[in-house]
């Protein structure tokens, strides 16, 4: 019985220690995680966020002419998920080692590194460097705690900015989407239900603009209006029509579309209103 409690008594110190072992504390410059989707593509940055505490960073803290890690303690990563354009340059999908290399008061550059599992610049090889980017920082409102942030996100482009102590610096996104978007529609549409009117209609839809695909998009709403012949997919055929300045075939399909509606009369009236003005406009035009 003895031996027992003892063992008991062993097992549950054993037990005492190895939680107080993974005691965690704050840290001196706190992990953070920004993201943003831009057009198709996810964009994330992590890294440990320093503060200035009174110290002069560009220049003394971080000096000029030599690398730093954007950020503290493990180096900052930032990954894509697809291939895109940062500062006109071209990068390719995966996640990267995140590098500024502060040349002079006006003068950096970002530099992307293959290697992912640096402390720092502790085991940093320049020949794993896979993009350098020239960026000039802006003097801009004191920044107490180093912060990236993304800004001016538009269709398929936005930047990522970086701003301590009183600079920033900001790289240019640019995305591909029309090529995914293409290559995400076409794989839909192949695994679509052979009942589902709304995916043709869809995909068509988005293709109103991009004329170089007008035939493309009708083939796929007389798709949808085989498979049901409703309000929808008509007036989706007529704003076709409508950008390809055939205003007489625009114009009786929208017809069409206000005869169906009523058949729909929840659906219809989120649209009534644009689809009765495109009639009488398209009336004038035809």
């Amino acid at each position: 019985m003895k031996r027992l409690t003892f063992l008991f008594l062993f097992f549950f110190c054993l037990t005492a220690y190895d939680v107080t072992a993974q005691l965690v504390l704050p840290q001196a410059s706190p992990a953070a995680v920004v993201k943003q989707t831009i057009g198709l593509t996810d964009i994330t940055v992590e890294y440990h966020a320093p503060s200035v505490k009174g110290r002069k960073v560009f220049g003394s803290l971080v000096p000029y002419g030599s690398l730093w890690r954007a950020g503290a303690n493990e180096a900052t990563l930032i990954t894509f998920t697809d291939e895109l354009f940062l500062n006109h340059e071209r990068v390719p999908a995966g996640t990267y080692s995140f590098f500024i290399f502060p040349q002079s008061d006006s003068l950096w550059q970002v530099v992307l590194n293959k290697d992912t599992g640096l402390w720092g610049l502790e085991g940093y090889n320049e020949l794993d460097d896979v993009a350098y980017l020239e960026v000039k920082p802006k003097k801009t409102p004191f920044q107490e705690t180093m912060q990236f942030s993304f800004s001016d996100i538009d269709t398929n482009k936005g930047k990522l900015n970086l701003s301590w102590e009183n600079k920033t610096v900001s790289l240019s996104i640019e995305t591909e989407i029309e090529k995914k978007a293409l290559a995400n529609i076409n794989d839909a549409l192949t695994k679509a239900s052979t009942d589902d009117w709304y995916i043709w209609a869809q995909a068509a839809e988005y293709m109103l603009p991009r004329k170089e695909h007008h035939q493309k998009a009708l083939d796929w709403i007389n798709k949808s209006i085989a498979i049901k012949d409703n309000f929808y997919n008509n007036w989706i055929k007529a704003k076709l029509y409508a950008y390809n300045n055939e205003y007489q075939m625009a114009f009786n399909l929208t017809a069409k579309a206000m005869k169906l509606g009523p058949s729909e009369p929840e659906s219809y009236k989120e649209y009534a209103r644009q689809i009765e003005t495109a009639y009488n406009d398209w009336k004038k035009r035809k």
